[in-house]
C-alpha cells in the first residue's frame, strides 16, 4: 500500500487558509482529500486552555535523551481515519490538515515521525504556510508562533498582497526570505493556486535538490575587498540580525563587521531583527563521517527544541554519492543520494533555521569535522 500523503496549512489569523482550502477541494480535480481541522478555540487565546485542548503528549525517544512532543488529538483521528479506510467505511487519497493560527507546526510534524503505526500508513508531503501581507509584519514583531510557522514552511503563499504597495510587499518578502530561504513564496490571489504548487511538493523527502533562495545568497552590492579567503564556508545572519550572505564563487567567509548597526544599502528595507533566522554552510572540503554524525547528534540535543528545519547536501569522505540529510526538531535522517556527476563540484551545502541558532558555534564546529 503506498503511503498517504498529508498537507499541513498553517498560517496567521485571517491569512486566509480557508479560502485556500474551499478552492482546492471545490476544483474538479478527482481527487479524495480527507481535511482535518485542528481547532482549538481561537477566541479565548488563553495558554492554560491552549495546553489542556490541544493534548499535546511528551514521547521519550529510544534513545532515551530527548523529549518529542506529539498531538495525540491528530494521532487519534489519522488512527481512526486509517481504520475506517481500511474497512472501506471512507475513501481518500490524501489529506489535508489545517491547524488554526496559534499551532506550532512542530508537534504536528512529529506526530508522523514518532508514531510508528501512523508513519507506516502516512507520509507527510509539506507544510504550507500562508503569511496575510497586510498584517504580517504586524503579526510578525507580536507573535514568536508566526514567525515559527515561516520557518517550518516548505513553501509561502502571500495573501492580500493587493492590499499593500509593491515596496511593502518586496520588503516583507525580503524579511520572510532572511527567515526562512528554503520555501519558495508566491502571492495568491483569493486562494487561487494552481494544485501543482499546493500538493505533491515532497517538501520532507530526503532528496537532493536543496533550494535555497538565490537572491538570499548574493544580496549584497559591497566592496569583497576585505573578506579573509581562508575558509571554506559562507555565513548569513550578522550579529545585527539584518543578516547578509556574500556570494562568493568559493563561498570564502566574510567578515563584514555590522554590530554598530549601520545598515546595507537596501531600498526601503526595514529593519527587523527577528529571532526565526537563518543561515548557510559551504564547504569544498568533504565530510569526515564520524566527526560530522557526533558534530550533527550533540547540536540536535542541545538546540533541537529551537531547530525548526534543517536540511543539507554533503560531500561525505568514503562515498561517491552525495548524502542528504534533513531534519525537524530533534528528528533527523539521512540517506545516500545520486553519485557525484563527473565534472560536478564536490560541495557541501547546509541551510539552518531556527531561533536565535548560535551561528558561530554551528561554524566552527562544522568546520572541526572537516577532512
Amino acid at each position: 500500500m503506498a503511503l498517504i500523503p498529508v498537507t499541513i496549512l498553517t498560517g496567521f489569523l485571517g491569512s486566509g487558509k480557508t479560502t485556500l482550502l474551499k478552492r482546492v477541494l471545490g476544483e474538479s480535480h478527482g481527487m479524495k482529500i480527507a481535511v482535518i481541522e485542528n481547532e482549538f478555540g481561537e477566541e479565548n487565546i488563553d495558554t492554560d486552555i491552549l495546553k489542556t485542548e490541544s493534548k499535546e503528549q511528551i514521547l521519550q525517544m529510544s534513545n532515551g535523551c530527548i523529549c518529542c512532543t506529539i498531538r495525540e488529538d491528530l494521532r487519534e483521528t489519522l488512527q481512526l481515519l486509517a481504520a475506517k479506510r481500511r474497512k472501506g467505511l471512507v475513501e481518500f487519497e490524501r489529506i489535508v490538515i489545517e491547524t488554526t493560527g496559534l499551532a506550532d507546526p512542530g508537534p504536528v510534524a512529529q506526530t508522523f515521525f514518532m508514531d510508528d503505526e501512523i508513519a507506516e500508513t502516512y507520509l507527510i508531503d509539506s507544510i504550507l504556510t500562508l503569511v496575510d501581507a497586510k498584517h504580517a509584519n504586524q503579526q510578525l514583531d507580536d507573535r514568536q508562533e508566526a514567525r515559527r510557522q515561516v520557518g517550518f514552511a516548505d513553501q509561502i503563499f502571500l495573501s492580500k498582497t493587493d492590499l499593500v504597495s509593491e515596496g511593502d510587499k518586496d520588503a516583507l518578502i525580503h524579511r520572510l526570505k532572511h527567515m526562512n530561504p528554503r520555501a519558495p513564496i508566491r502571492a495568491v490571489h483569493f486562494g487561487e493556486v494552481p494544485l501543482s504548487e499546493v500538493f505533491d511538493l515532497r517538501g520532507f523527502n530526503l532528496n537532493a535538490k536543496l533550494d535555497i533562495d538565490p537572491d538570499f545568497l548574493k544580496e549584497d552590492d559591497h566592496d569583497h575587498s576585505h573578506c579573509d579567503h581562508d575558509h571554506g564556508h559562507c555565513e548569513h545572519g550578522h550579529a545585527h540580525g539584518h543578516g547578509h550572505d556574500h556570494d562568493h564563487e568559493h563561498g570564502e567567509h566574510c567578515g563584514h563587521d555590522h554590530a554598530h548597526g549601520e545598515h546595507c544599502k537596501h531600498p526601503h528595507h526595514h529593519h527587523h531583527d527577528d529571532d526565526v533566522k537563518s543561515f548557510v554552510y559551504r564547504a569544498d572540503r568533504a565530510f569526515d563521517p564520524a566527526r560530522l554524525e557526533d558534530f550533527l547528534g550533540a547540536i540536535v540535543n542541545i538546540y533541537g527544541p529551537r531547530m525548526l528545519r534543517y536540511k543539507g547536501v554533503l560531500n561525505m569522505q568514503g562515498t561517491e554519492r552525495k548524502v542528504i540529510f534533513q531534519g525537524v526538531h530533534q528528528l533527523m535522517g539521512s540517506d545516500l543520494g545520486p553519485q557525484w556527476a563527473e565534472g560536478e563540484k564536490r560541495q557541501s551545502k547546509m541551510v539552518f533555521i531556527g531561533i536565535d541558532l548560535p551561528q558561530d558555534i554551528f561554524q566552527q564546529g562544522l568546520e572541526q569535522c572537516l577532512v
